[in-house]
């Protein structure tokens, strides 16, 4: 059960009191309380083998925050030298409703006080000597190793925890369209990785799912209806992934290719060749307002209906899968808008967070562990991460921190998010993600490709220039080797998979430094897998210049969405 309002109906004010009633409960006492209600025994790290698994006992033992800039990303404390710029891609000149054009963060530094000292200690740590201890084949069964299925059973024997339990059964598969088999609704997505950490060179893989509230998969008399459904996605995916360099009133212009959608469906004019007709492709501008039983939502550019959930794991590598996507995640991470925002509210949400950060007040989010966190602009985001035996635990209060400050307010996002605008367009985006025959393609309004831009810019293969296999691939002598690179553009003779696809030795010694980083459970210090002690790293900042500015290395056109044509 969820304790928040479901958004298929008007919010009742009682559930929004009863939501505030589990907001309040982030105490030390009453968290325990809550494990034990919920009839969790809390346990610390370290339990015995053969323990019970409970998944929630060690958020509900450590609600402390202790690092509440946990939003600010180890990735910023990067030394750039003037030369390096990983900031580019997140901070950006932001396109409406994203008011938070923040390119002047590539300038220069601009922490609060308690930021100034850099508090992700692992990114310095060794983590040599215990990966010396692990050896491959069991890096390898430890990445083959279902921790998502317990994860499941054990919250089924939760009855009275109230966050999010997670819906999906993997093992069921997707159709043909790509929606889970199931029954649960959720749809996969095929979306290029966002540059950097989630490049699987750099030691992660991960797949997404959307589900927009059961209303958007129905016909306008209540009956569940796949047409309709495959309509109100492929609007959203016009309204989402719409062309940022085409202005708002303009939208009439907007063009975005579609998986094939019959019109007769919805009733609607799609492609605007003047008739409701059958099956097609592509969506001319963009309609007023959803279908089927969703009429009633108005359709906004760049902002989702409420209700919409995504679910994204994080996962180790494993060199034999298809597309190194292992099967045991470090991660499960969940979001729902629960609010929506209009024009205004959204505007407001800006200032605010602005006039905070200008008065130097800490970043504080409504909610706890056991519901997730809610940021200003209408989304709950609640993770699981692994434990020390490698199960999947709910995070605690601190370790949400981490994930609200990319989802709150960047230049980057579109309604905070990150994956769907990257989405490939039409059918090939409806499916379990794979990065193997997709092209780089340039970020939009860009000539060149993107992985290309971001090697000239960042001058590494990480935001850490940490990446000696990159480097030694496409930097040799230190000069980057772009013709090599462009044969996974459109038209060359490779793909993103091979750009971005570590060496089977690489993605064995990243598995075992994130194993030993897990079985540390410091995970409040930082959950980057290192190879080596950081170099480019700042452990404590001066607030000013980052000399990007002065060498003339600053660029305002960081975007998440694609050029697929180019």
């Amino acid at each position: 059960m969820n304790m928040l309002p479901d958004a298929e109906t008007p919010a009742d004010p009682k559930d929004w009191l009863r939501l505030a009633a589990v907001v309040c409960l982030v105490g030390a006492g009453l968290a325990a309380a809550l494990s034990m209600d919920a009839g969790c025994t809390v346990r610390e790290k370290g339990d015995e083998a053969g323990a019970e698994y409970d998944p929630l006992a060690y958020a509900y033992a450590n609600p402390a925050v202790a690092n509440p800039e946990a939003t600010v990303p180890a990735m910023c404390y990067t030394k750039t030298g003037g030369t390096s710029n990983p900031c580019w891609v997140c901070h950006t000149d932001s396109r409406s409703p994203n008011e938070q054009s923040d390119r002047d963060l590539q300038e220069s530094y601009s922490f609060s006080e308690f930021a100034l000292t850099n508090h992700w200690d692992n990114v310095f740590a060794d983590w040599r000597p215990a990966m010396a201890s692990i050896t491959d084949e069991q890096a390898l069964a430890y990445a083959r190793t279902d921790n998502y299925t317990p994860l499941r059973r054990a919250l089924e024997g939760i009855k009275d925890y109230p966050g999010y339990r997670p819906d999906l059964d993997l093992g069921a598969g997707f159709d043909a369209d790509g929606f889970a088999m199931d029954g649960s609704g959720w749809r996969a997505l095929r979306y290029k990785p966002f540059p950097g950490a989630f490049w699987p060179t750099n030691g992660s893989t991960d797949d997404v799912f959307i589900r927009l509230p059961a209303r958007f998969a129905q016909d306008s008399a209540g009956q569940p209806s796949r047409a309709v459904a495959k309509l109100n996605y492929a609007i959203l995916e016009a309204a989402i992934c719409a062309d940022p360099l085409v202005p708002n009133h303009e939208n009439h212009l907007l063009a975005r290719s579609v998986e094939p959608v019959d019109e007769a469906a919805g009733d609607l004019d799609l492609d605007r060749n003047g008739t409701v007709s059958g099956t097609v492709t592509v969506i001319n501008g963009m309609p007023a307002r959803f279908t089927g039983a969703a009429a009633v939502v108005a359709l906004e550019r760049y902002k989702y209906p409420e209700g919409t959930e995504f679910l994204h794991s994080v996962r180790y590598v494993d060199p034999d899968a298809p597309g190194m996507i292992a099967t045991h995640m470090k991660e499960l991470r969940y979001s729902r808008k629960v609010r929506y925002l209009d024009a205004w509210g959204m505007q407001r949400a800006y200032e605010k967070e602005f006039n905070e950060k200008q008065e130097g007040v800490l970043p504080l989010f409504a909610g706890g562990p056991e519901v997730g966190l809610v940021n200003a602009f209408g989304w709950q985001l609640q993770g699981f991460i692994e434990d020390a035996r490698g199960r999947l635990r709910l995070q605690t209060r601190q370790e949400h921190y981490f994930c609200m400050g990319c989802h709150s307010s960047i230049g980057v996002t579109v309604d905070q998010t990150f994956s769907f605008a990257r989405k490939l367009p039409g059918k090939a985006g409806w499916a379990y993600q794979s990065v193997s025959g997709m092209h780089d393609a340039p970020q939009a309004g860009h000539a060149d490709p993107e992985i290309l831009t971001c090697f000239r810019r960042v001058r590494g293969g990480d935001e850490f220039r940490g990446n000696d296999e990159l480097l030694a691939r496409f930097f040799p002598g230190g000069v980057l080797d772009e013709a090599e690179v462009r044969r996974a553009a459109k038209g060359g003779d490779k793909d993103v998979a091979w750009l971005l696809a570590p060496s089977r030795s690489r993605a064995l010694a990243l598995n075992k430094a994130c194993m030993a980083l897990v079985r540390e459970q410091r995970l409040d210090l930082g959950r980057d897998a290192m190879l080596a002690p950081a170099v480019n790293v700042h452990q404590n900042i001066t607030n000013g210049s980052t000399d990007l500015g002065t060498a003339g290395h600053v660029f305002s056109d960081g975007r998440l969405w694609l050029d697929w044509s180019r």
